[in-house]
Formats: structure tokens, C-alpha cells, sequence
């Protein structure tokens, strides 16, 4: 299993949060572990993936932070076109039922607007976008946060980011045959519709991700909403990112039979993951390319297509495949392919977390081919902690303005 950090230790106010949220495509917990850092409580967390589910719910039920969502979160395995909040909801039913939720959120899926797959938007089956809205009529939040692709904008799908607009805010859009329509909307404002760079907020790769983030029109008011700023001028590198973890699995045969090849090996991977980080100083650094979780139809994990292969071997690291992680590469014997193949070392799951942004305590269900698709797939943790806090700001400000505690 793959580990992850946890920010904060469990106080008063973490168990009873101000704030909270429910999450549908919650995956294996990357938007649901930043939200909840920056300070909302999960009513409910929606997944389709038995995998996804158990990881979820096994953390829930393992660390302390979350001690809260243990007693009132619903981690629901079901398919989110059958969701039904008001039915569904047993931990959570009492919260819900007499607060009602702050923030709906959701990483709906991306291949319908993925520059990797055929785009094609809202014919693709798997577009929960309409979904997504109808459980804003549903639930009624104070506000909603939509995670994507970058391809969503595109200007091939700019009519169809204006109906969504239109559903949300009102207004017109242009319909399939052409016609202008007209839509009255849901009550809320859109305040922001743009791309944040995962390297930005410290993450050491190169995932650039389309939010969404709108209030309700009573909460936002006379309110003005401020999009996150950057954390960190300059990106985090996989050689700062991944030496520990590597020095960890190389260290493991620095004696014995292997020792001397294990430390040529650890030494060649950080020259050369640091010399990348140097060529490309000022120009983004030595960051990772996009990970990607893979088809479910084809075969097992690895690194993504022929050019992010590429850019895995220029950082010292073979993209042909995942590696068993240290105990599991000692019991095999897998070290050739793991550790001393002559395109360098693949990496672990719990390596790829890291590259991910996830915190080292946080387990992942499955086997190793399961686990790298959910961190593959996941919406990187202090991304989403980032937009969590502005939403919050917004939030807090709303309660002052009206008088609430």
C-alpha cells in the first residue's frame, strides 16, 4: 500500500467543521483530501470504483483527522447518475436535512474532453456535466466547484461551457441546431471558469486542470470571490520530489550482492533527474509530465503514451511500467525491472502519490495496476486545497455579512 502526510493534527474545531461538502467523482480522494485541508467536513463522498471506495473508506476509518467524517460521512459506491441525496444519505442525512451543504463538488469525468481521447464532449456517455447540475437544483449549495480537463476549454466546447453557464447563471446559449436559447438558470454566479497549473502549488508535474467555481446568488451578493495565487514561485522538482523515496528503495541493496550496482544506480538517476531540473531552469523545471491512469480495457499500468515516456527517461526514470513497491520487489526478486533496467528506475505507486501531491499516509486499495490508476486519475490535493480556501473566504465573509456564526 501507498502512504501520504497528513497537514494538521485532529483539534476541536477539525471534528466540527464550519464547513461542509459533498463530492461526486470522488475517486481515491485527491479533491476530497484538499478540501478537507482547507477545513470542509464530507457529508458524503460518491465513487463508482470498488477500489476508489475502499480507499476512501479505509483512510476514513485509519487516521485521525478524520474522525469526523467516520460519524457523519456517507463514502456511497454507486453510479452517480443514480444518486439520490435526500434517499441515499444515512450519516449524513441529519446534517443535511437541517443545514443543507456549502459545497457540492465534483472531478466529472474527463475523457469526454480530453485532448488523449476523441472529444467528443457531450455525446460521450460518460459527460456527467448534466448530472452535476441537476444535483445543483437537487441540493441547493452555497457553492459548487466542477474539476476538468483543460481541453473543456477548448473552443470547440465553448457553446457548451456557455449552456452551463446559462444552467447555472442564465442566459443564452447556442443550441445544437444553431437556434439561440434562452436559459433562466439555477440562482447562481459564476465567478470563475479557468486553469490552474498543478506545478503552481507545488506539485511536481505538469497537470494543468479547468475549475469551475460559482456561488449561489444570495451568498455571493455583494461579495467578491478571489481566485488562488500561486504558492510556489518556483516548481518543486521530481529530483527534490522523489529522492528521498528513491534513496529509500536503492538503499535497501547499498549491501549485499547488489550494493555496488545500487549505488551507481541511485547516483546516475539523481545527475540526471538534477541535470534535467537545470536545463530547464526558468522554464518550468524538472517536472514531471502528466500522469494518467489508463484504460480499463487495455492491459496493465505505465507512464502514459510515447512522448511522456520520453520525458520520464530524460528525468532518469522508465515509463514502461510500475514498479512493486520495496517489500514486494525483495520477495519477488524484481529488481532488474524494477530498480536496474537500462532506462532507470520505474516508479512505485506510492512514488507516484507523491508526484500526485498526496499525502505519505494515505493507503491506496487494490492491486499495484488498481492503485496507479486511482492516483493516475486523482485531481492533485493542494490544487484542490487552494480552491478550497478561496471558496471558504467567500463563505466565512457571507455568514459575517448576514449575521450568522
Amino acid at each position: 500500500m501507498t502512504h501520504t502526510t497528513e497537514p494538521k493534527p485532529v483539534t476541536e474545531d477539525r471534528r466540527k467543521p464550519s464547513f461542509t461538502s459533498i463530492e461526486i467523482c470522488a475517486g481515491a480522494g485527491g479533491q476530497a483530501i484538499g478540501l478537507h485541508q482547507a477545513g470542509f467536513g464530507h457529508l458524503a463522498l460518491v465513487e463508482i470504483d470498488k477500489y476508489a471506495v475502499e480507499t476512501l473508506r479505509l483512510n476514513i476509518e485509519d487516521h485521525e483527522v478524520w474522525s469526523w467524517e467516520r460519524e457523519h460521512c456517507d463514502v456511497l459506491s454507486a453510479d452517480v447518475t443514480k444518486f439520490e441525496p435526500y434517499e441515499h444519505l444515512q450519516k449524513g442525512a441529519a446534517q443535511l436535512a437541517e443545514h443543507g451543504v456549502d459545497l457540492l463538488a465534483g472531478g466529472v469525468p474527463c475523457p469526454p474532453f480530453s485532448h488523449a481521447g476523441k472529444q467528443l464532449g457531450k455525446a460521450d456517455e460518460r459527460d456527467l456535466f448534466p448530472r452535476m447540475l441537476q444535483l445543483v437544483e437537487t441540493l441547493r449549495p452555497r457553492a459548487v466547484m466542477i474539476e476538468n480537463v483543460r481541453g473543456i476549454m477548448d473552443p470547440k466546447f465553448e457553446d457548451y461551457r456557455d449552456w452551463i453557464r446559462a444552467r447555472l447563471g442564465g442566459g443564452t446559449y447556442r443550441a445544437d441546431d444553431g437556434q439561440s436559447v434562452h436559459e433562466d438558470g439555477l440562482g447562481y454566479t459564476v465567478c470563475r471558469w479557468d486553469v490552474l497549473e498543478a506545478s503552481d502549488f507545488g506539485v511536481p508535474q505538469l497537470r494543468p486542470r479547468a475549475i469551475l467555481v460559482a456561488f449561489r446568488d444570495d451568498v455571493i451578493a455583494d461579495l467578491k470571490y478571489e481566485w488562488p495565487t500561486p504558492t510556489h514561485e518556483d516548481p518543486v522538482s521530481v529530483a527534490v520530489s522523489l529522492e528521498p523515496s528513491m534513496r529509500e528503495r536503492y538503499g535497501r541493496y547499498f549491501s549485499g550482492a547488489h550494493g555496488e550496482r545500487a549505488r551507481r544506480g541511485f547516483e546516475r538517476w539523481l545527475e540526471q533527474a538534477r541535470q534535467r531540473d537545470a536545463e530547464l531552469a526558468g522554464r518550468g523545471g524538472g517536472i514531471a509530465p502528466t500522469l494518467v491512469g489508463g484504460s480499463k480495457k487495455h492491459g496493465g499500468a505505465d507512464l502514459g503514451p510515447s512522448r511522456a515516456k520520453a520525458a520520464w527517461k530524460q528525468l532518469g526514470i522508465s515509463g514502461l511500467g510500475v514498479a512493486n513497491d520495496i517489500e514486494v520487489c525483495a520477495e519477488k526478486a524484481s529488481e532488474e525491472r524494477d530498480l536496474f533496467g537500462p532506462d532507470g528506475p520505474m516508479l512505485t505507486v506510492r512514488q507516484a502519490a507523491v508526484i500526485q501531491g498526496f499525502p505519505s499516509e494515505w493507503d491506496f486499495s487494490g492491486g499495484k495496476t488498481a492503485q496507479y490508476r486511482q492516483v493516475g486519475n486523482a485531481f492533485p490535493p493542494p490544487v484542490a486545497r487552494a480552491v478550497g480556501k478561496s471558496i471558504i473566504e467567500v463563505l466565512k465573509a457571507a455568514r459575517e455579512r448576514d449575521g450568522q456564526s
